[in-house]
């Protein structure tokens, strides 16, 4: 898990390790550099989910690759979802489903950016539930930005707090 203050940096560190942006340092995915792998292939495997999703075209489905309607409904959504117009999605939906469109693509590394700021509790629950049953089945990493010490405590098994440019270790367990 990753906190800091606003601006310290959080962001920017999940897209250098996305590749989607320029960076200096190396990245390594099962010790196959990232400079020998197309970036397609790169960010499909180290995925990327952005705390404001983009949606480019007019239903849900066209957004999946590959239909997930049991990953959506995981998250609390009805079977008919992927049917859905985009611009009836509340910002919490579009998180949830921005979050399912990513482990379609099953990949190996979750860089996740608040995946849970616009959620109430029931839906954080769900999230959070879904990324370790993920990562446990999957034996994926995730990369988890958040500001909630309570989520934290309940999720991290390591903590790293961006400061004055500097990344530092912090026991999950403290705010």
């Amino acid at each position: 898990m990753i906190s800091g203050g606003s601006g310290a940096g959080k962001t920017l560190l999940l897209r250098a390790i996305a590749d989607l942006d320029p960076h200096q340092g190396e990245l390594r995915l099962e010790d196959v550099p990232s400079h020998n792998m197309p970036a397609t292939r790169w960010r499909a495997q180290v995925c990327y989910v952005s705390s404001e999703s983009q949606w480019w075209s007019d239903r849900v489905a066209e957004h999946f690759a590959t239909a997930a309607p049991e990953l959506c409904q995981s998250l609390g959504f009805p079977p008919d979802v992927l049917e859905w117009a985009v611009r009836r999605l509340s910002s919490g939906e579009r998180q949830r489903l921005a979050l399912a469109r990513a482990l379609a693509l099953r990949p190996r590394v979750l860089l996740l950016d608040e995946p849970t700021a616009n959620l109430d509790p029931d839906n954080t629950a769900r999230v959070e539930r879904l990324v370790c049953e993920y990562c446990k089945k999957e034996n994926a990493a995730v990369l988890w930005v958040s500001h909630d010490p309570e989520q934290r405590r309940r999720l991290a098994q390591r903590h790293w707090v961006i400061e004055a440019g500097r990344v530092r270790e912090e026991n999950p367990a403290t705010p």
